[in-house]
């Protein structure tokens, strides 16, 4: 998972470190969740019963900023094929920034910034660029917020001046479960050059997973004697589980490389779409 892109699109690339930045904590009993708004406005920690869930900076090396914490993907997901797609009969080309190919949009590498805090919630906002990195604009939004042992994360985008295809989307980085509940209905199929998701859908294989899958129910984390149950009404879903230490599960709007697979949502200018993620402790 890497990101150079390149001297007209930032700085700061997903191959890159990316310090946690100053922390922002919201509490309620006994879940906190630290909120990094400087490191791709991502959720930094998260603790509940004073267990840590998500892989944090520095563990097991992972200082770069695609590979902790759990973090925002907007306004594309996962990876655009060769960083080219066609929209509204005009072809478009995002810096390739992971083996060729444009990966995970640009919201989890920018700064957001606050527009609203609480003891148990934060909002924050982030102008998309209209630049090389994306050529649309737009606004993306978030807002985190905690009840009881209840997390509920919201993701928007709202197009401004330009219409604009989105698909959104989290890559949390949870450590590694002792086991995974997860029955989808169906998984998409990959290429076998690139490995990135294609059509048709197919059976679903065992794992491990590096893969996109059609799942409309319940994902449930055991570990260390906890339960953690994950909905949301994404019906696509990335589960990549091959490392030994972590294990992210990444309800989304559309699939991978959904512009070349036409299945990205379209906003007209002033039309927002959004998207929900909840996490639950029993």
């Amino acid at each position: 998972m890497a990101n150079d892109t390149g001297a007209t699109a930032g700085a700061i690339g997903a191959a890159s470190p990316m310090a946690p930045g100053a922390l922002l904590t919201i509490a309620d009993g006994d879940l906190s969740v630290d909120i990094a708004p400087e490191a791709g406005g991502r959720i930094a920690q998260i603790r509940c019963d004073g267990n840590e869930q998500l892989l944090g900076h520095g563990e097991h090396g992972a200082t770069a900023a695609i590979a902790w914490g759990s973090y925002p993907m907007v306004p594309w997901v996962g990876r655009i094929r060769r960083g080219r797609f066609g929209f509204e009969g005009r072809g478009y080309t995002l810096p390739a920034d992971f083996e060729g190919h444009a990966i995970h949009g640009v919201g989890y590498l920018l700064p957001w910034q606050v527009t609203e805090q609480s003891p148990r919630h934060v909002v924050l906002e982030l102008a998309l660029p209209n630049d090389a990195r994306w050529p649309f604009g737009g606004v993306a939004g978030q807002r985190i917020e905690i009840d009881g042992r209840q997390l509920t994360m919201t993701l928007s985008t709202t197009a401004v001046e330009h219409a604009m295809p989105v698909a959104m989307g989290w890559h949390p980085w949870f450590r590694k479960p002792d086991r995974l509940e997860f029955a989808p209905d169906a998984m998409y199929s990959r290429d076998a050059d690139d490995g990135i998701t294609a059509l048709p859908l197919q059976a679903v294989r065992p794992g491990p997973w590096d893969d996109c899958f059609v799942n409309r129910r319940e994902v449930v984390l055991h570990r260390d004697g906890q339960r953690l149950r994950l909905t949301s009404a994404c019906s696509d879903w990335v589960v990549y589980d091959v490392p030994g230490f972590a294990t992210c599960v990444e309800p989304q709007t559309a699939p991978p490389d959904a512009f070349n697979l036409g299945l990205g949502l379209t906003l007209q200018p002033g039309e927002t779409a959004s998207a929900r993620y909840v996490l639950a402790w029993d």
